[in-house]
This record gives structure tokens, C-alpha cells and sequence, in this order.
């Protein structure tokens, strides 16, 4: 299946290849370069999938409250910002090849060391180094698309890119389930993957760079961040993606300990609402790439951000679980549509400085999460109340409907 992914995606270059790509003909990627993409960014994502099945366990074993154990994250995400800004600077300096190899190192050195935390304080220490490998491969694999991929080629692309990252509770799920042990999923599921991930990015990425006409033109860096910053539309983007993923969390980090805790479900059950989430979720950003040449980027993106929004703010309030499921699948289905969308809508902003603008978009959904998270969990603590935790998140969504409603505009759509 993920070898006709990438035969599908690189499709007749012959035929749809524009003529600054055809310098790259004869140093073509291979077929293979998207579902190793696809690989590295499920594995990336498996670290979260453990804390959001597993975070009652985990406050447990720490003997912490849920809110607390769930600043695990949240400081994961913090040095991910920090990460990601970094590696804006460093994607003009050094083969995007070269700094995936390094995020996925630091994923396989943070499953070791999660195996082995005794206390909270080193889990958030070795946890976080989960954050760098993060905040590197998901924007260089976005930056890949974007510098190998002609422009008609990339929503579909980032589409399968962001499904691998869903994928990650796909397969992780079960797995983790089957184990029932946060300690040992991440030494006999997360180790392996992740060394998987990198011989396979090691064999297939390709280590040669294809460089913008703009980019070979313009090589400052503080110009391009100069002319990021100068973009009304790239910096609602930013803005947009920041508030929307700050709303995702309230479904990604905390619904499964709302069943949990408010429906008395067991981890068993909890995984399989993680797989069913995991496939509306792959299914609305693999919608969001199949339907973005046909109606635009950012005008798969506003119903979306509006859709999670506002089924964040209702799910938590639902008495039946069944229908607060079908609501938080409907949010599911809504962030994937939404993320490819956005990723793809911010992929185009800059053209000449791809990397970086990936970089920092990467930066905003990680603040996002910090957001999401802390708030979400300090909201629990206080209130002691789901509900309250979904209203304010679920309000940042809307206003992030309002940012992409009315301060963007999708640039391949006013060149047609």
C-alpha cells in the first residue's frame, strides 16, 4: 500500500512537472520518498499517542494529578517551539535530510530514556527530547514537499504526510493496549519504529537539494524571515493554525481521560476510541488533499477550523457517550481536513523560503499545543470540570475560523 502511495504521488513526472522542476529530472527522489515521510511522521506522533492513552497511568505511577501529568506534554511542546525556530535557521544551512536523521535520533534516545524515568521530573526531561524530533521532521517533511513536489502535486502529498502522523494511533493504539504498560510500549514499540523510521531515511530521502529560482536569488535568511514577518496573510496563518491546534488538544490530549474518568471506560476500550479517531482523522486530511486543487486551500480550511470549533465546545457536554463520540470523531475528522488545508495554505505564503516558513508554522502549531495543554489542564485543575476545559479551548477555535475567515488569502488561487 504505501509503495502505490508513492508511485501514485510522483505520478508522470513527464506529464505535470513545471519548468522549474525540470533541472531535477535527472536526480529525481523515488517513488518512495512520501511513504518515507509517511513512516517518519507516524513515528514522531507515537510519543504522544502513549501519554494521551496513558495519562491516567502515568499521574498514577508519578502520583500526580491528571492535570499535572498532562504538563508532560506541554513541556514537550514548549521545547518544540523553541526547536522549531532553531531549525528555521538551520533548514537554509544544512540538507533537510540531514536534520529528519537527527529528530528521529532524539526520538529513539527519549523512548530509552522514557523506559527508564523513575520520577516526573526526568520524565519530563527525556519525554521532551520527543519535542526536538517533532519540531524537525514534521516541517522539513512539509519543506520536502514543497522544494521536490510541483505545486498541484503537494495538497495530496501533505495530506498522506499528515495521515501517516494519524496514523501513529492507527497502529499505536492496539499496540499499546496489547502492552498495557506505558513504560514498556515505549521500549518494544517505540524504540523500534523510530530506528525503522531512520534506516529507511537513511536508504530512500534523497541527499541532494533542489533550490527556488527565488531561493538561489534571495540566501539571507533575516530576509526571508523579514519577508515572513512583512505578510499579513503567512502571519495569520501562524496565528490561525497557533489558535486551532491550541483547540485540538481538548479532543487529542484529554478526551480519552474524560471517557475515562466520566464514563468509567477501561484502557481497552479507550484504545479503540483512539483507532476509531485515528481513522476519521487520516480520512479528513487524505479529503482535505484530495479536494484542495478543486476548491482551494483556504476554502477547505474555514468550514473545518469552523466544524472542530464547535464540536470541541459541545462534545464534553454530551450525558451519552455515543453521541459525545460522534461528536468528537466529527472534531476529528474536521482537524485533518483542517491541518492539511492549513499546512498547505502556509506551505504557499513564501515561496522562496519553504523551509523556514514550515519551520515557524511548525513553531505556532507547538505553541498551539503548549496553549492547549496547559490551559486545558489548569482549567481541570481548578474547576475540576471537563466542560469548562472545552469551552475555552473550543472558543479558540472559532476565533482561528475568524483569522483564516478574514485575514488570509490562498496565493495559487489568485494565480489561476
Amino acid at each position: 500500500m504505501i509503495e502505490n502511495l508513492g508511485s501514485w504521488v510522483f505520478l508522470s513526472d513527464e506529464q505535470s512537472e513545471p519548468s522549474k522542476h525540470k533541472e531535477a529530472k535527472s536526480q529525481s527522489p523515488g517513488r518512495l520518498m512520501v511513504p518515507s515521510l509517511f513512516l517518519s511522521n507516524l513515528t514522531v506522533l507515537i510519543p504522544g499517542l502513549i501519554t494521551s492513552l496513558f495519562l491516567v497511568d502515568i499521574a498514577r505511577s508519578f502520583e500526580v494529578p491528571v492535570g499535572v501529568a498532562g504538563q508532560i506534554t506541554t513541556a514537550s511542546s514548549a521545547v518544540a517551539v523553541i526547536v522549531a525556530l532553531l531549525t528555521s535557521v538551520l533548514s537554509v544551512r544544512f540538507r533537510h535530510k540531514q536534520l529528519i536523521i537527527i529528530g528521529l535520533l532524539l526520538v529513539s534516545v527519549s523512548a530509552l530514556g522514557c523506559y527508564f524515568a523513575q520520577n516526573l521530573t526526568a520524565m519530563l526531561f527525556v519525554y521532551s527530547m520527543s519535542g526536538f524530533g517533532l519540531a524537525i521532521v514534521q516541517p522539513m517533511s512539509g519543506a520536502m514537499i514543497g522544494e521536490y513536489l510541483p505545486v498541484e502535486k503537494r495538497g495530496t502529498a501533505m495530506g498522506w504526510i499528515i495521515a501517516g502522523a494519524a496514523s501513529a494511533y492507527l497502529v499505536g493504539s492496539p499496540v499499546a493496549s496489547f502492552l498495557g504498560d506505558w513504560h514498556l510500549t515505549f521500549l518494544v514499540f517505540v524504540l523500534p519504529i523510530s530506528l525503522l523510521s531512520l534506516f529507511f531515511t537513511l536508504m530512500v530521502l534523497p541527499s541532494y537539494q533542489i533550490k527556488d529560482q527565488v531561493s538561489s536569488e534571495v540566501k539571507n535568511y533575516l530576509q526571508g524571515l523579514r519577508e515572513i514577518i512583512g505578510n499579513r496573510s503567512a502571519l495569520a496563518c501562524l496565528l490561525g493554525n497557533l489558535l486551532c491546534t491550541a483547540s485540538w488538544m481538548a479532543i487529542l490530549t484529554y478526551s480519552v481521560s474524560f471517557y475515562r474518568q466520566r464514563f468509567l471506560v477501561p484502557t481497552s476500550f479507550a484504545s479503540i476510541i483512539l483507532t476509531v479517531g485515528a481513522l476519521t482523522y487520516i480520512s479528513g486530511s487524505l479529503v482535505g488533499g484530495r479536494f484542495i486543487n478543486r476548491f482551494g486551500r483556504k476554502f477547505l480550511t474555514i468550514p473545518s477550523v469552523l466544524m472542530l470549533g464547535i464540536s470541541v465546545i459541545i462534545f464534553m457536554f454530551i450525558p451519552n457517550l455515543w453521541l459525545s463520540l460522534a461528536l468528537s470523531y466529527l472534531g476529528c475528522f474536521s482537524s485533518g481536513m483542517r491541518l492539511t488545508a492549513g499546512n498547505s495554505l502556509a506551505l504557499e505564503q513564501v515561496p522562496g523560503f519553504k523551509a523556514p516558513m514550515m519551520s515557524i508554522n511548525s513553531a505556532a502549531l507547538n505553541t498551539g499545543m503548549v496553549i492547549g495543554n496547559s490551559f486545558g489542564g489548569l482549567v481541570i485543575l481548578l474547576y475540576r470540570s471537563y466542560e469548562a476545559m472545552g469551552l475555552l479551548l473550543g472558543a479558540m477555535g472559532i476565533v482561528g475560523f475568524g483569522v483564516f475567515l478574514f485575514l488570509t488569502i490562498d496565493p495559487t488561487s489568485q494565480k489561476k
